[in-house]
């Protein structure tokens, strides 16, 4: 017996969309630009090196454990990663912040060089950049 389902709503237009969830959707949004930019400084910049200007993160610190360390923070990258394709950037900006991640990972692999570079370069730092212009970009017009 099929079953038969009366009164369906038309689809959804991008301008009923909009109108019913306007508010939601910026909200959603701001939200997750927060929560990118709360793990980006949590992982790139959160402790400030006493008697020098030189801020890192815990992405420094954890990479200091050989393999799992890189393995971690490669992980939580990529979640930023994640979120940055859930706010609409474009595939190009997408490699780009792939690509940090991967020259992070790789040369972070190394002892003791690895994470003296992982002090300076701040992939996640450079892809909340990167974010940030796509997004200007896009709202400008």
């Amino acid at each position: 017996m099929p079953l038969h389902i009366k009164n369906i709503s038309p689809p959804l237009t991008s301008k009923r969309f909009k109108s019913a969830t306007g508010n939601t959707y910026r909200t959603e949004r701001a939200d997750r630009m927060a929560r990118f930019e709360r793990l980006t400084h949590f992982l790139d910049d959160a402790i400030k090196l006493p008697g020098t200007n030189l801020r890192i993160g815990w992405d420094t610190l954890i990479g200091i454990v050989p393999g799992l360390g890189d393995m971690i923070s490669a992980t939580l990258s990529g979640y930023l990663i994640y979120e940055a394709k859930q706010l609409g950037v474009s595939r190009w900006v997408l490699a780009r912040m792939i690509g940090n991640v991967a020259l992070d990972s790789l040369i972070g692999a190394i002892p003791l060089l690895g994470d003296v570079f992982d002090a300076f370069f701040k992939s996640n730092r450079r892809n909340s950049r990167l974010l940030k212009k796509h997004l200007n970009k896009q709202n400008a017009g």
